[in-house]
């Protein structure tokens, strides 16, 4: 049987192998952290909200920022420490009176975490071209292919919620925040004086990982040009919308079995 000059150009294709410089994960691990009493801050205005509340609820947690420091660890070569803060925006539905409309209280707290992860050996300076940078002729500065940390979390879950009398919490305030979350705070900062303290504690999923620029070696078998052409309807909003499957498992959940059984 003759060879087909299509299949004889498509395995000459796939057996090309190219060079790409990437990111390698080097070391990664899981973390199911529960952060016990957390002390929130709050500005000012929210401060007196709370300080006003009969009855307090958390509506909402998220994870508004968080900061990461690499540093190498001393006598453990390719080895670093990775210091992570978490800073998290929660939430209150505060209630004067108990049948009061609830007003909503925003504060903030933080937490810190330390892990040991292998980010490999690299002790070379690295330069690259910038056309900005050669517009205003302004040297380009060169850099050390250290190793990245990157972290990924999901919103933490609160598990519960504590309000003490300042005589009764002894947990210091945090008042160290980014510029972003003190930026976004138009009521002039964090602290004074309190009658009322909040405490939560939470429980935050993540992975952190260590990556590293590298140059690897794959085989490839051709550009990745799109075949979709771009939509560009300008049917009736309704039309749309009847174009959208409709929603089935939300009115209809699966079962506790059918949903292990997915799982």
């Amino acid at each position: 049987m003759p060879n087909n000059p299509i299949i004889d150009t498509d395995e000459k294709r796939l057996r090309e192998s190219v060079c790409i410089d990437t990111k390698r994960i080097f070391d990664s691990c899981v973390s199911k952290d529960c952060l016990e009493d957390l002390r929130v801050a709050f500005s000012p205005v929210n401060q007196r909200l709370i300080d006003d509340a009969v009855t307090i609820k958390t509506r909402d947690c998220t994870l508004a920022e968080c900061s990461i420091d690499v540093e190498e660890v001393a006598f453990n070569r390719g080895f670093y420490n990775v210091d992570i803060t978490f800073f998290f925006k929660i939430l209150f539905d505060t209630y004067s009176n108990p049948v009061s409309a609830p007003q909503t209280a925003v504060g903030y707290c933080s937490f810190n975490k330390r892990c040991i992860l292998f980010g490999g050996d690299g002790d070379v300076r690295v330069f690259s071209s910038n056309q900005s940078e050669e517009l205003t002729n302004i040297p380009v500065a060169s850099q050390y292919i250290n190793p990245v940390a990157k972290v990924q979390a999901v919103d933490p879950v609160v598990l519960s919620t504590d309000v003490l009398a300042r005589n009764e919490c002894p947990i210091p305030r945090t008042l160290s925040f980014p510029q972003s979350i003190l930026s976004s705070n138009d009521e002039g900062g964090f602290g004074g004086n309190a009658d009322k303290a909040v405490v939560v504690t939470l429980g935050l999923f993540s992975i952190i990982q260590m990556e590293r620029d590298t140059q690897i070696l794959i085989n490839a078998c051709d550009y990745c040009i799109p075949e979709r052409e771009c939509s560009c309807t300008t049917s009736s909003p309704c039309d749309a919308f009847q174009s959208i499957d409709f929603p089935v498992d939300d009115f209809f959940p699966a079962d506790r079995d059918a949903l292990f059984q997915t799982n």
